[in-house]
């Protein structure tokens, strides 16, 4: 039986060696759910669902629900005890993958080393098993998709580099979801496609979290500077009055 630590790095290497230039982001919140897999390619991201062996239909509805609010397109990518059934679950739309694993017919090595059943050649009893993925329906694109949704996947520094390459507006004080309702309503839907997942593709999470505290502090301080012009304000009105 396959469990989900079993199928995700067989996973990884799978969609890329189909989709070429990926990015893969694993554990995104998504409205009231969380993405197990983020896949990150050219002008489109898309939701990819797990569902292992061990586990079972149960919020697979809601999961659906939200995945289809933020992704472009969506995959589930199940264990061989569903892959006969999961169409019913998910929409026409979504993509199916099925995880079957095999015996290669290869005793394990055990590297020269008596194995665990004290076996002296470095030969276990034990074969070898593979992963293999079959495509059993191609993701469409999704009718249900949000842009507006889509972009809250970017942080803040990065939604003011998109207002810095296209010349928009910057509106410093005002807040992320204004920033993503100006960029989505400005620029043409392709354009935004294309620049979420090159963000994606280049984001340094080390220094963008630098960046985030440094905007932060900067923000800080200007509402410091705020709070004291208008304190002083009102003391010289009480002064005059």
């Amino acid at each position: 039986m396959l469990l989900d630590k079993d199928i995700r790095e067989p996973l990884f290497d799978f969609l890329e060696e189909r989709y070429g230039k990926v990015r893969i982001l694993e554990e995104k919140t998504v409205g009231n759910s969380r993405a197990d897999v983020v896949m990150v390619v050219p002008d489109k991201i898309v939701g990819i669902e797990i569902k292992s062996d061990a586990d079972t239909y149960t919020r697979l509805e809601s999961q659906v629900a939200d995945y289809d609010l933020y992704f472009d397109q969506n995959i589930v990518v199940v264990g061989s005890t569903h892959a006969g059934h999961v169409a019913e679950h998910v929409p026409d739309y979504w993509g199916i993958i099925s995880v079957e694993e095999y015996d290669t017919g290869i005793k394990s090595d055990t590297g020269g080393k008596p194995d665990a059943e004290g076996l002296e050649d470095g030969v276990s009893d034990k074969l070898t098993h593979k992963i293999d993925f079959y495509v059993v329906r191609e993701m469409q694109p999704n009718p249900r998709a949000d842009l507006f949704r889509t972009i809250r996947i970017l942080w803040r520094p990065e939604l003011a580099h998109i207002q810095e390459t296209y010349s928009l507006p910057m509106y410093k004080g005002k807040s992320k979801d204004f920033v993503r309702t100006l960029i989505v309503d400005r620029l043409p839907a392709e354009i935004v496609h294309h620049e979420i997942s090159e963000i994606l593709f280049e984001r340094d999470y080390a220094a963008m979290i630098e960046q985030i505290q440094e905007f932060r502090k900067t923000q800080a301080a200007k509402r410091g500077k705020t709070v004291r012009r208008k304190k002083k304000r009102y003391r010289r009105k009480k002064r005059d009055a």
